[in-house]
């Protein structure tokens, strides 16, 4: 009877002394792998402009239809650019198609990988929050 008081004792003090598995998560953030799939963000190119050409693949590709892209045309007819670019984060599945089918590597998918808000409207980024750092 006392035996397998003393195992379980002895299992006890075993793991107070190993190092701690846990991370404490506010100040300590977990380090993600490099394949890993996060937010979305749109990328400029050398001279600050958006690469974004609004060709609408990313949108057609999409399978939970997240992305939504308003083409504004320029004085030419190849000179298009997004009016609005919208991607719907709690709808997105960060599957990571809008980064492969964009011809022009306009959107990538960074580390970031917090989500958790209290209203659905947060999730919404327009283009303005997709081109921020």
């Amino acid at each position: 009877m006392i035996g397998p008081l003393l195992k379980g004792l002895g299992k006890t003090l075993e793991q107070m002394f190993r190092k701690p598995i846990t991370i404490e998560y506010p100040e300590k953030k977990r380090e993600v792998s490099e394949r890993f799939r996060g937010h979305p963000r749109l990328l400029r190119d050398e001279t600050g402009r958006i690469k974004c050409v609004a060709c609408h693949l990313c949108e057609t590709i999409c399978p939970s239809k997240a992305i939504t892209v308003v083409p504004e045309g320029g004085p030419q007819m190849h000179d298009k650019h997004p009016r609005e670019f919208i991607v719907d984060l709690a709808r997105c599945i960060f599957c990571g198609f809008c980064q492969e089918a964009c011809p022009k590597g306009a959107i990538m998918l960074n580390r970031k990988y917090e989500l958790a808000q209290y209203r659905r409207d947060v999730l919404i980024y327009d283009k303005e929050k997709l081109l921020e750092e």
